[in-house]
């Protein structure tokens, strides 16, 4: 087979610079070399949206069930502790939705107070 009438299987791509990139600027003078890699990470489906969370429990429930079908207790185990480390996570959420709109709800009755008195007046 003649190499020259084969069509290659890959092409060469530019390589992308923002993979894994440290974050380190040329300008300071005082910053050490110590690069903390939890720091800067974030995920594309980050876990701050409580239904995601709530699919992800499910998936690891899931999980656990057909673990302990094949009998596995070990990965049972494991299973079941990801869904409850998922289970904290949501009631944290929850928490902070809750605060979040209770902070909202008396700003709005603090607004509307203050309309009231410059009505009045």
């Amino acid at each position: 087979m003649n190499m020259n009438n084969r069509r290659r299987n890959f092409r060469p791509r530019p390589q992308k610079n923002n993979f894994r990139r440290r974050s380190t600027s040329l300008n300071s003078t005082n910053v050490s070399n110590f690069n903390n890699g939890n720091r800067g990470f974030s995920r594309n489906g980050s876990m701050t949206n409580p239904r995601n969370v709530e699919k992800t429990i499910q998936k690891f429930q899931d999980l656990a069930k057909d673990a302990q079908s094949s009998g596995d207790p070990v990965l049972v185990e494991n299973y079941l502790q990801h869904a409850d480390h998922y289970s904290r996570r949501l009631a944290e959420l929850n928490g902070k939705e809750k605060s979040n709109s209770e902070k909202n709800s008396l700003s709005n009755q603090e607004a509307d107070e203050v309309k009231d008195i410059s009505s009045n007046t």
